[in-house]
C-alpha cells in the first residue's frame, strides 16, 4: 500500500518540477549578473558541443567557432537550468527510493535473523528433550534388564522397592 503512493508522490513531485523549472527560465535572463554568467556557460557549451561534433564527423576542430547571440545565448542557458533541475529532482527522489528501499530489506532481513535464531534455538530445545528422553529409556531399559520381565510388568512392585530404596539412607 505504502509504494504506490510512494511512486505516485514522486511522480507528482516531477510533475510539478516543470512549471518550476519554467519560471526559472523565465527570471534566469532578467538579473544582470546572472544574466552574463548563464551567457558564459552557454557560449561554453556550445563551443563544447560544436567540437564534438565536430570531432565525430571528422572535420577540423582548431577553426573559429563564432559564438551565440546574447538571446539565443539566454535561452539556451536558461533551457539548461530548467533541465538541470528536473534532472537533480528526479535524481534526488530515485535516490530517496533506493535509500527506502535499502531500509526495507535490512528490516527483511533482521527479521529473517530472527526468524532463524528462534529457530536455533527450538532445534536446541528439542535435541536437549531428545536427549532426556534417550536417558530416561536407557534408565528404564536398565531397570527391566535387572528385574526381568516380571520387574517391567509388576509395577506395583516397582513402585513399593523404588520407595523403599528411596526411603533407605545410602552411605
Amino acid at each position: 500500500m505504502v509504494l504506490p503512493l510512494v511512486k505516485l508522490g514522486t511522480l507528482a513531485l516531477k510533475t510539478l518540477c516543470k512549471p518550476i523549472a519554467n519560471r526559472l527560465k523565465k527570471e534566469a535572463g532578467k538579473h544582470p549578473k546572472f544574466r552574463q554568467f548563464i551567457i558564459s556557460i552557454a557560449q561554453a557549451n556550445h563551443r563544447l558541443s560544436t567540437n564534438l561534433q565536430r570531432r565525430i564527423y571528422g572535420h577540423k576542430t582548431d577553426v573559429v567557432i563564432r559564438p551565440l547571440n546574447e538571446e539565443k545565448a539566454v535561452q539556451a542557458a536558461s533551457d539548461l537550468i530548467g533541465e538541470l533541475f528536473v534532472f537533480s529532482v528526479g535524481g534526488v527522489a530515485l535516490i530517496f527510493e533506493v535509500q527506502r528501499s535499502a531500509r526495507s530489506e535490512a528490516r527483511k532481513e533482521e527479521l529473517r535473523k530472527m526468524e532463524l535464531e528462534a529457530l536455533k534455538e527450538k532445534e536446541e530445545e528439542l535435541t536437549r528433550e531428545v536427549q532426556f528422553l534417550k536417558q530416561k529409556l536407557d534408565e528404564i531399559e536398565n531397570l527391566a534388564n535387572s528385574r526381568g520381565l516380571t520387574g517391567v510388568f509388576n509395577f506395583r512392585g516397582n513402585r513399593k522397592t523404588e520407595s523403599a530404596t528411596s526411603a533407605t539412607p545410602t552411605n
